[in-house]
């Protein structure tokens, strides 16, 4: 009789460990997408977010909420694509845990043979 409860509590934390996991690498697949799109040769910053916002709202449909995604320039010539935004909650009225996944590269560029 005690153990039911338990039993019921474990479950329900299984399962929500199991959203907020899959939500966690949609969300850094996202961030890859975007990543690839604003790195490119005369790509902008528009473009990795573009991307990085179809690809969420396609396969994150429902499992990954409230997303927003931010596309920086930490240092020159590099480019970092933020995603955020929390793992569909199982017990309802409550919060989804919360999600950030990154991902950061250089912006590519033509140079000559020789050149530094």
């Amino acid at each position: 009789m005690i153990l039911f409860p338990v039993l019921l509590l474990l479950v329900t934390a299984l399962v929500q460990y199991g959203l907020w996991f899959h939500a966690r690498s949609i969300a850094l697949a996202a961030a890859h997408e975007g990543l690839a799109a604003a790195r490119a040769y005369t790509a902008t910053a528009d473009a990795g977010l573009t991307d990085a916002a179809t690809f969420a709202a396609q396969v994150g449909n429902g499992t990954l909420t409230d997303v927003e995604i931010t596309v920086t320039t930490p240092a020159t010539g590099q480019v970092r694509v933020q995603v955020t935004g929390r793992a569909l909650p199982v017990l309802p009225g409550t919060t989804g845990l919360p999600i950030t996944q990154s991902a950061e590269g250089p912006r590519e560029s033509f140079t000559t043979s020789g050149a530094p």
